[in-house]
């Protein structure tokens, strides 16, 4: 270092002589980096500038007089207008320098330059930087031992120009570093937070939600959620404590999604209001549309759905949009996920489930999937040993309806018009609706019996299983009941499948006037997702008008104490049945005087 000053304080007064210098310092310090030559040379001027200023500001005794004279500051006060721009450029290195150590911290933090397109701008700029600081500070110091002479008048001005100008297009380029650097950790932030990875914010849905589509720059557009597309203006905070439906999609052919949905929040409104231990009230559908542009036919696409849940409007937040992109995997194809309130992904691909179970699917969660696949084995298994064609049905994916009964003329007529909905013309055209039916008994009589009693025994067996057992055998349990329920139907009964999936348990007269009216209720299928929801949508209507609804009831025989349990009516009331002796029964919540 003090080989540098002193060349730099013996370099003769010149462009061409502080360039000569100014080469040889960077050869002597050609395996250093930038910043460090930088600070190198800067600290040098430091060593030389430093003695003049601890010389300047001797008291002006005798002795300091002498010093004056001896280091030739005598006429420093005449030239105080020349020392005050001489400081001022020095005030300027040191902020060169500063910057040029800035860069450094900025490039070492391992950012990519593919993230970071402006560090390559900066790469080409330092060189010329440095160079310009170093040259600049030889100058300077070859200036000190003047800055006292009388008549002093070299003009330094130039570099001062010159650094300015280099200055001001770096800090540009560093600028938009930093930018781009805060936009990458910002993503990383956001992107711990969704993919719950542990922070120091205490992550719920509505941070989830922040984290996703509120943007942190004043200069990005804020997206405004909306409570249906004519509604009004909501915060986030309306999500709090609730488990959130996040539709995410673009606005081209997403007729069938968006008719799912529809469905969907129609029934979260209906009774009853609590299944699976989740309250239907704390589920809300929220959509956000991504599209590359929001123009007005954009616009008009968005109005047209005539949605009424929970909408962000004209979404273009990037960081949100790579998000989506990179942690849910979208590419273009609708998705429909189940946040928690906690703001953890229950569900990355919901849409499976409610395509398959509607409603029934609720609360949407993976395991609910295997809940609903496994709660109907016991039904499958029993059936395929009886009869093993309904092996053969099950493979090809078909609708199916099982039905049965005691009423020979109400058996003999839904056969009659499932036979006739076969053919429908409407059905053939559709390749993936075609419709199978199995009535019980069909291969023999004594199946019948053997059938209710397996199904009894089993009812009986899963009663003994201890109260801690697991949720599958629970709803297992129910759907047992519900079909016991179901047989005591006076004219029948009918089960509809998609393949082994069951969709509906079915009374005996509402399951004939849906099939014998299908002509009436076809052309819902076109607005509706699947053959089975217009059919359930159309059969819940029928049972609202058939006869007012008797008494559900269900004797049990040689059945163990413990029987005595409380089992809640299958029927659309949910009340709890009331229990006589080993008989229950349930008036949906009137009086058995009341009903017919």
């Amino acid at each position: 270092m003090k080989r540098i000053a002193c060349q730099m304080m013996c370099t003769a007064r010149g462009e061409q002589y502080a360039h000569q210098t100014t080469m040889l310092i960077l050869e002597q310090l050609r395996d250093y980096s930038w910043d460090a030559k930088a600070v190198i040379v800067l600290a040098a001027f430091a060593l030389e500038f430093g003695k003049f200023w601890q010389l300047a500001h001797i008291p002006r005794d005798k002795l300091g007089q002498s010093l004056a004279e001896l280091n030739g500051l005598q006429s420093i006060m005449e030239n105080i207008q020349h020392l005050a721009n001489f400081n001022n450029l020095v005030k300027k290195i040191v902020q060169v320098v500063k910057c040029i150590t800035d860069w450094k911290k900025m490039i070492t933090a391992e950012y990519n330059v593919k993230d970071v397109p402006s560090l390559t701008d900066t790469l080409h700029e330092i060189p010329v930087l440095a160079y310009w600081t170093i040259s600049t500070l030889v100058t300077c110091t070859s200036h000190i031992d003047f800055l006292g002479d009388k008549g002093y008048r070299y003009d330094l001005s130039k570099f001062d120009y010159k650094l300015d100008f280099i200055l001001k297009n770096f800090k540009d380029h560093q600028d938009k570093c930093s930018t781009q650097i805060g936009q990458i950790e910002d993503y990383s932030r956001r992107k711990d937070i969704i993919t719950s990875i542990q922070t120091d914010t205490q992550i719920d849905i509505v941070k989830f939600l922040e984290a996703l589509i509120i943007p942190s720059y004043s200069q990005d557009s804020r997206p405004i959620v909306y409570n249906g597309l004519t509604g009004p203006q909501v915060a986030l905070g309306e999500f709090k404590n609730k488990h959130v439906l996040l539709f995410i999609s673009g606005l081209d052919h997403i007729d069938n999604e968006i008719q799912l949905l529809k469905s969907i929040n129609a029934k979260l409104k209906e009774e009853p209001n609590e299944l699976e231990g989740y309250r239907k009230e704390d589920f809300k559908i929220l959509w956000i549309p991504i599209v590359s542009v929001w123009d007005e036919e954009q616009k008009k696409k968005l109005d047209v759905t005539k949605v009424e849940w929970y909408v962000v409007k004209e979404f273009n937040f990037q960081t949100g949009i790579d998000l989506i992109k990179e942690v849910f995997n979208y590419k273009g194809n609708p998705i429909i996920m189940l946040i928690s309130p906690e703001g953890k992904v229950e569900n990355s691909d919901a849409k499976q489930i409610i395509s398959k179970w509607g409603i029934d699917g609720f609360p949407f969660r993976t395991s609910d999937h295997t809940r609903l696949t496994q709660q109907w084995n016991w039904f499958w298994n029993e059936m395929i040993t009886l009869s093993p064609i309904i092996r053969e049905l099950i493979k090809r994916d078909s609708y199916i309806f099982i039905y049965g009964g005691t009423n020979t003329k109400w058996i003999q007529d839904f056969t009659t018009a499932v036979e006739k909905l076969k053919k429908n013309e409407t059905l053939t055209l559709e390749e993936e609706t075609t419709i199978e039916s199995y009535p019980l008994g069909r291969d023999s009589p004594k199946i019948v019996p053997r059938f209710w009693i397996t199904i009894d025994n089993l009812l009986a067996s899963r009663k003994l299983t201890k109260k801690g057992s697991e949720q599958v055998q629970d709803s297992t349990t129910r759907e047992i009941q519900k079909l016991m329920f179901l047989k005591q139907d006076p004219l029948g009964w009918a089960i509809l499948t998609k393949g082994s999936h069951v969709k509906l348990l079915g009374h005996g007269d509402a399951m004939l006037r849906t099939v014998t009216d299908f002509e009436s209720w076809k052309g819902t299928m076109h607005n509706e997702v699947s053959f089975d929801v217009a059919f359930k949508n159309y059969y819940d209507k029928c049972k609202v008008k058939s006869v007012p609804p008797k008494c559900e009831h269900r004797e049990f025989a040689n059945y163990p104490t413990d029987i005595l349990a409380h089992i809640p009516c299958p029927n659309k009331c949910g009340h709890e049945m009331e229990v006589s002796s080993v008989k229950y029964m349930c008036c949906h919540g009137r009086e058995a005087s009341d009903i017919a």
